[in-house]
């Protein structure tokens, strides 16, 4: 008997994921061995973790209730769901022409709107600090070559 549904879709959801990549690596890469690692050795790896959390999670909401609410799965919020995805797909849009900074910070900014309580100030301050942390994250960390800003 299922306790907790919002658990066992997620963890369902999660192990679909999980071997998903493990199959996917396996089939596609070369593993390689602990010591020398291939290609596909660490999205196999991560995909055998998220199958085993999956589970976990599905396990856990057989046997226990939710510790909040019902534990039914509400209706979807087609308004958030369009609103992220929009954003997500902007960013895409964006990422060459405009730039890595500006195109988070477009993503993000608009991501904001999902929010039916919406504040400019922190959605601004969010924005202005997680466009910084992508950019030394990936720019400055991982050495990766995106335009930084628009080039004209």
């Amino acid at each position: 008997m299922i306790k907790d549904q919002r658990d066992f879709f997620a963890g369902i959801m999660f192990m679909a994921f999980g071997a998903f990549f493990c199959f996917y690596s396996i089939a596609k890469y070369a593993l390689g061995t602990a010591s020398r690692m291939g290609p596909g050795y660490f999205p196999m790896l991560l995909g055998g973790f998220l199958l085993v959390l999956g589970f976990l999670i599905t396990l856990k909401s057989l046997v226990f209730r939710p510790s909040e609410g019902d534990g039914k799965v509400g209706a979807i919020d087609w308004r958030t769901v369009i609103i992220i995805l929009g954003s997500v797909f902007i960013f895409a849009i964006l990422l060459r022409p405009a730039g890595l900074i500006p195109a988070t910070f477009i993503m993000i900014f608009l991501s904001g709107f999902a929010e039916r309580t919406f504040k400019l100030i922190p959605i601004l301050i969010l924005a202005t600090f997680l466009s910084v942390l992508v950019w030394i994250i990936f720019v400055w960390g991982l050495d990766l070559t995106v335009p930084i800003w628009p080039s004209f």
